[in-house]
């Protein structure tokens, strides 16, 4: 089904490894994967934007090592 978009649309800022779908899509599967640890609000973005944080602790442990495989999807 095609899509039908009523209204602005902003994009911002695409990365190297980003992707963008508006409309039909059987599967989207990622080429690269990665890690973030970061504190509360410490990865909102957007136009005017308020974070209000008291305390924040960031727990990094990971007790698995793998957490996704992308091998055979290049």
């Amino acid at each position: 089904m095609p899509a039908v978009i009523v209204g602005a649309v902003k994009v911002t800022n695409v990365g190297g490894n980003g992707t963008i779908n508006v409309g039909d899509v059987l599967q989207i599967a990622p080429k690269s994967t990665s890690k973030t640890n970061s504190g509360g609000g410490g990865a909102n973005v957007g136009d005017f934007l308020q974070t209000n944080t008291l305390l924040s602790v960031t727990n990094s442990f990971d007790p698995d090592i793998i957490d996704a495989n992308n091998k055979a999807n290049n």
